[in-house]
């Protein structure tokens, strides 16, 4: 006898316990589809391996084990899958709605630089660190008047700078 399970043992292995392989299948998987294809890949499998099984007894456990292995690997997949997809997607806007927001946005860079420092540095930390006027205050090393003396101006500034870029 040659290392391993011969051609002829495996084929007819496979044959006389293709519905059980099936049915063990059909326990694990929900649809005919998916076992008859598991069932299959399992013999290819096994048929290719068939020299690492020594004892021609054991090649319907190999192949009940693969059986079950892809099986298992089945329905990670199919989870993953369901994972994946329950995720909604990000609301995008039109390519339109883009290119706008792109243009108010280089518009409100461009007026941003044409603050005085102090302005600018109190509304990025105010509006786009989201600080309170307190921790503006100390981050700057200014009073709490002159923050809100900086914002108020900076905000009046923005808004003649993108009126008139508008």
């Amino acid at each position: 006898m040659t290392a391993g399970t011969t051609i002829d043992h495996l084929t007819e292995t496979y044959r006389a316990h293709y519905r059980s392989l099936l049915g063990l299948a059909a326990l694990l998987l929900d649809d005919t589809a998916s076992c008859e294809d598991v069932v299959q890949e399992a013999f290819i499998r096994v048929h290719s391996a068939r020299n690492r099984v020594r004892d021609p007894q054991k090649t319907l456990a190999y192949l009940r084990q693969t059986v079950v292995n892809l099986s298992r690997s089945t329905l990670r997949r199919r989870i993953l899958g369901l994972k994946l997809l329950s995720k909604p997607m990000p609301d995008m806007a039109s390519a339109e709605e883009g290119a706008y927001d792109q243009l108010e946005r280089d518009a409100l860079i461009k007026a941003m630089r044409g603050l005085q420092r102090r302005q600018r540095e109190v509304l990025v930390l105010r509006y786009f660190a989201d600080m309170t006027e307190a921790q503006c205050a100390e981050t700057l090393g200014i009073s709490l008047g002159s923050v809100k003396a900086y914002g108020s101006r900076g905000i009046a500034a923005l808004r003649v700078a993108m009126e008139a870029s508008a």
